[in-house]
């Protein structure tokens, strides 16, 4: 999620009805680029959005903020921004990352109430930003689906600068071994040859980088930072409360004690899919009502 606007409160304009920004102010955007200078040939607006969510999951997270900049075919430039209750809380770690609390968004409208108008912005205009093909459009889509409109994404063009990245900067082991070692990788994906490439990106890594862990337990809290709310390793179950909580699909937030004692069909259906062991494991031990012990509490 890529941040293009500041991120204002819902009562910016007193004129207007709390929930939205009605013309771009300095406030809104760097002043620098008032007249895009994006070299792209266009016959109809691009329309460069950002949302900050509740969460990651385009299926079943909220929107709380969307900014929207129309690059217009003249080189000129309109900003909104909406905020938006999302109708739920907005979890701690999803505020850790975009700074918006549930205060912040409780004077705000449901995404149902500015939908036409957020329509109407996005009329006969393609869509451009950052990842927005795995998360911004079908979280956007999701939105409009739940209160019974039609976002018709036909004959929208899109422009993800994600995908232009990755596309001109790979990010393989061929690719590290010429970045860190100014060295070919002739013998790509020969097991032997891709072990002692990697021995040769983590000496250049260590080169360039001074301020690397040099310790493995810190390497490792480096390259794997695990978030203290998960039960497991990957986060597919976490902490609420002292209970342990799903946090993916439909049933995210619904407490594993509740599912056990009221759909175990869903805790089986875990149990036969191919989630990580240390998930099963769990599911088995409360399936037998033992339970993993909660985390210390932070002191405060």
């Amino acid at each position: 999620m890529l941040g293009i606007l500041t991120a204002l409160p819902c009562h910016v304009n007193p004129k207007r009805p709390a929930f939205w920004i009605v013309k771009p102010t300095p406030a809104m955007y760097d002043p620098g680029l008032e007249n895009c200078m994006l070299k792209l040939k266009q016959d109809r607006p691009l329309a460069v959005f950002d949302i900050e969510a509740t969460g990651l999951n385009p299926r079943t997270d909220r929107i709380v903020e969307l900014a929207i900049v129309l690059l217009m075919p003249d080189k000129t430039r309109k900003s909104r921004v909406f905020r938006v209750n999302p109708g739920l809380p907005i979890p701690a770690e999803a505020t850790a990352i975009h700074g918006i609390t549930d205060a912040d968004v409780a004077a705000c409208p449901p995404f149902v109430v500015i939908a036409d108008d957020i329509l109407r912005v996005l009329d006969g205009a393609d869509l451009g930003g950052y990842n927005i093909l795995r998360f911004d459009i079908p979280l956007l889509e999701e939105e409009f689906l739940r209160c019974g409109k039609a976002f018709d994404m036909n004959g929208r063009r899109i422009v993800d600068a994600q995908r232009i990245f990755h596309k001109r900067e790979p990010r393989d082991l061929t690719a590290a071994l010429a970045f860190y070692c100014g060295e070919m990788h002739l013998n790509a994906h020969g097991a032997s040859a891709d072990v002692d490439a990697t021995i040769r990106v983590l000496e250049g890594q260590f080169e360039r980088y001074s301020d690397l862990p040099k310790t493995l337990d810190e390497l490792d809290e480096y390259c794997n930072p695990r978030d203290p709310g998960w039960v497991d390793k990957t986060g597919k179950l976490r902490w609420r409360q002292g209970e342990v909580v799903v946090n993916f699909g439909r049933k995210k937030d619904t407490p594993l004690r509740k599912l056990v004692a009221e759909d175990p069909g869903f805790v089986k259906w875990m149990l036969r899919s191919d989630f990580p062991r240390d998930v099963q494991d769990i599911l088995r031990s409360a399936m037998e009502g033992k339970w993993p012990k909660p985390p210390p509490v932070a002191a405060p």
